[in-house]
């Protein structure tokens, strides 16, 4: 009894949480991200200046107290802009991964649990939509729908709930061989009761993973539409037509087309940071060598 108590109490402290918080990488990348939500929800209240307000004899003008960032072409603050961006940018990323996860978990769910024919159809139907490269096949949905932001949003699920489909079944169809899903079901349980109790906790991990990294994918995507003219519509703030604006502009105000890059690149490593800190958080193979040890010494 008392190795028992003992050995979960040491066991305790290695939970996911304390060892996410104790990755400083991982914590770099939440610290970034919870200062882009804070600027999403109250940029812009914080933006000095209206982002749609056009003032001409303002246009391309340098860094300065007024401009913290300068203004574009049409003399509008680009600091503000940004600000502005962050909710529309992040805002659409986030909603177009929840989006995706809404159709992707239950087709892999309803496909590893079923097998069989409804298996075999959405596979194939998977493979499909796989066989075209991801952006290609964006441009492909974007450009016969139209520009716009909501078409944009259409276009990107349509091609990202493949993988998490795939990933949910693949475990589905891994665990529900185990024994204590058998007896589950030999005591009466319904195939609902089956994959609500035992078989969807086994497929959190990795779908957090996933969508912590297909935000930070999924704003490369936009911000890309967005550069070709297929994404989000002028004047509208957001941060990939800001790159697309600045392009004609590059040489004589390249501060128009680097600040707005920046920021993509910013949010997309603190994704990849928080990403590679949530993999080995939720890890649970990282406890066994830690468990034996203690349970032997």
């Amino acid at each position: 009894m008392n190795g028992r108590i003992a050995d979960n109490t040491a066991f305790a402290p290695n939970t996911a949480w304390n060892r996410l918080r104790h990755n400083r990488l991982a914590c770099v990348g939440m610290l970034m991200i919870a200062l882009f939500l804070l600027a999403a929800l109250f940029g812009k209240w914080l933006a000095p200046h209206d982002p749609l307000l056009v003032s001409m004899s303002e246009r391309l003008k340098p860094s300065s107290l007024q401009y913290p960032l300068g203004t574009d072409h049409l003399g509008r603050c680009i600091w503000s802009r940004l600000l502005a961006g962050t909710s529309v940018t992040l805002g659409l990323s986030f909603l177009v991964v929840a989006v995706v996860m809404l159709i992707g978990i239950p087709i892999g769910i309803l496909s590893g649990y079923r097998g069989g024919r409804t298996d075999a159809y959405f596979m194939r139907l998977a493979d499909a939509a796989a066989a075209l490269p991801e952006f290609l096949l964006a441009v492909t949905v974007t450009g016969f729908l139209g520009p716009g932001l909501m078409k944009v949003m259409l276009a990107i699920s349509c091609i990202k709930w493949i993988s998490y489909a795939r990933v949910v079944r693949g475990t589905i169809m891994s665990e529900k061989k185990q024994d204590y899903i058998l007896a589950s079901i030999v005591a009466g349980s319904s195939p609902w009761a089956v994959n609500r109790r035992h078989l969807i906790r086994h497929i959190a991990s990795p779908l957090a993973v996933m969508a912590a990294l297909d935000v930070g994918r999924t704003i490369l995507l936009i911000s890309a539409l967005s550069y070709l003219g297929l994404g989000v519509q002028p004047p509208a703030p957001e941060w990939g037509a800001m790159l697309s604006e600045g392009r004609p502009y590059f040489q004589a105000a390249p501060q128009f087309m680097i600040y707005p890059g920046v920021a993509i690149l910013a949010v997309v490593i603190a994704l990849n940071l928080l990403s590679d800190g949530l993999r080995d958080a939720l890890d649970v193979q990282s406890d066994r060598p830690s468990r034996r040890k203690r349970r032997y010494s």
